[in-house]
């Protein structure tokens, strides 16, 4: 019967995370608010016969945006 060994390919003496979840939280609410600034954008400018439905979007991501800020320093 042959034995499979597991090899370690990757090894580091210290594993360092870029981010924390406060930093998350922010690049995540900032990149919602650029998704519903360009959905509010398309509508006044590019799509007008959509308007109502493109800023309502662009609104609610926004708002998304600002509860992941808002929860920032609270999780």
């Amino acid at each position: 019967m042959v034995r499979l060994e597991r090899k370690i390919i990757w090894k580091s003496k210290y594993l360092n995370m870029g981010m924390n979840k406060n930093a998350i939280f922010a690049w995540a609410s900032f990149i919602l608010f650029i998704i519903g600034s360009s959905l509010v954008l398309l509508g006044v400018f590019k799509y007008p016969e959509y308007l109502v439905e493109l800023a309502i979007a662009g609104l609610g991501f926004i708002t998304i945006g600002w509860a992941f800020n808002a929860l920032k320093g609270r999780i």
